[in-house]
C-alpha cells in the first residue's frame, strides 16, 4: 500500500527519483549524446571572454576548463580563494593557456557582487556570463545584509551581476547569458508574495527550487528586453558534484551510482556559451541535453 506524502520534501524527491530514471541520470545523457553534433564544439575561442561563477569546482570547473582548451579567457568568479587558486592552476596545467583568472567575490553579498561588475566593467571585457554559482542550505540563515542565504546567492546575486553587466556585453561580438538552473524548478511556480521564505516551515529543497524557477523567469524577461544578447536557462541533469555530495547527502548516497560526471553536466553549459547553433534558437529558452526542455 502506497503511503502518502508527509512533505514538500517527499514529493519532490519522488519527483526527482522519476526524472532521474527517464531523463536526467547518465543513461540519460548517454542516450542524448547519440544525438549530439560534436562539429557545434570544434571552435576556436582565441579573443572571446568568459566569465564564470562558482568555478572552482563542480559544473563551473568543467566548463572552466573545456572553455579554457579551446582558447577562450576565463574569469573564474568564486568565494574562496584557496580552492579557487587551486583549481586555477589545474585548469591552466591541463589546457596550456594562461588566460584564466580568479576573482574572489561571495556571490551572496549584494554589494559585494555589484561592486565587482562594476570594476570588472572598467577594465575587462566580457562576451559570455555564465550564472552557475550556488547554494543550498537547509536551514533558514540570513547574510550580513538581512537576505535568506538561498535566495541572495542562487536569485538576487545572479540578477546583480548579468544587470550590471549588460551595458559591457551589449559592446561586445555574439554576447550571451547562461544561467544554470534546475529540474527541481519544475515542480514551483513562481511565488513572489514570500521571496525571503519567512512564512510557514523553511524547506531548503523547496527554497533552492523555487530560487531555479525564479532564474528561469528571469532569464525569460531579460531575453524580452534586451535583444542584443542571447539568453538562455538550462538543467545540467544530476551531476556527482560536491554541491551534491554535501547539500543532499541522503539522497547522492542512494543515487552516486547513476549520477553524470562533472564533465557531462557541463556539456549542454559549454554547448550554450560556444556553438553557433546556440543562437539559432530563440533568447530566453529552458534547455536540458543540448534541446529544449520544458518549463
Amino acid at each position: 500500500k502506497c503511503r502518502p506524502f508527509k512533505s514538500h520534501v517527499d514529493l519532490c524527491f519522488f519527483f526527482f527519483f522519476f526524472l532521474l530514471n527517464f531523463a536526467l541520470n547518465r543513461c540519460g545523457y548517454e542516450a542524448a549524446a547519440k544525438h549530439f553534433t560534436p562539429a557545434d564544439l570544434d571552435v576556436n575561442l582565441n579573443g572571446r571572454s568568459f566569465m564564470i561563477t562558482g568555478a572552482n569546482s563542480g559544473i563551473g570547473k568543467s566548463t572552466a576548463l573545456e572553455i579554457a582548451n579551446r582558447g577562450g579567457t576565463v574569469h573564474m568568479v568564486c568565494r574562496n580563494q584557496g580552492r579557487a587558486e587551486a583549481a586555477r592552476d589545474e585548469i591552466i596545467e591541463q589546457s596550456k593557456n594562461q588566460n584564466v583568472h580568479v576573482h574572489i567575490v561571495d556571490m551572496s553579498s549584494a554589494k559585494q557582487v555589484w561592486e565587482f561588475a562594476q570594476n570588472f566593467s572598467q577594465n575587462n571585457s566580457v562576451n559570455v556570463l555564465i550564472n552557475n554559482a550556488g547554494c543550498m542550505v537547509t536551514q533558514r540563515e540570513l547574510t550580513e545584509e538581512g537576505l535568506e542565504k538561498n535566495f541572495a546567492t542562487n536569485t538576487l546575486g545572479t540578477y546583480i551581476l548579468t544587470t550590471a553587466l549588460i551595458p559591457a556585453l551589449k559592446k561586445v561580438e555574439d554576447p550571451r547569458v547562461i544561467t544554470v538552473s534546475s529540474g527541481g524548478m519544475l515542480t514551483q511556480k513562481l511565488n513572489v508574495d514570500d521571496l525571503q521564505f519567512e512564512k510557514g516551515t523553511f524547506d531548503g529543497t523547496m527554497a533552492y527550487a523555487q530560487n531555479k524557477r525564479q532564474q528561469v523567469i528571469l532569464t525569460e524577461r531579460w531575453a524580452s528586453q534586451h535583444k542584443e544578447i542571447h539568453f538562455s536557462s538550462m538543467h545540467p541533469g544530476w551531476a556527482d558534484t560536491p554541491a551534491v555530495q554535501s547539500s543532499m547527502p541522503e539522497f547522492h548516497a542512494k543515487m552516486k551510482n547513476k549520477l553524470r560526471t562533472d564533465t557531462m553536466g557541463a556539456d549542454t553549459v559549454v554547448w550554450l556559451a560556444v556553438s553557433a547553433a546556440t543562437t539559432k534558437q530563440p533568447s530566453g529558452l529552458f534547455f536540458q541535453g543540448q534541446k529544449l526542455g520544458c518549463t
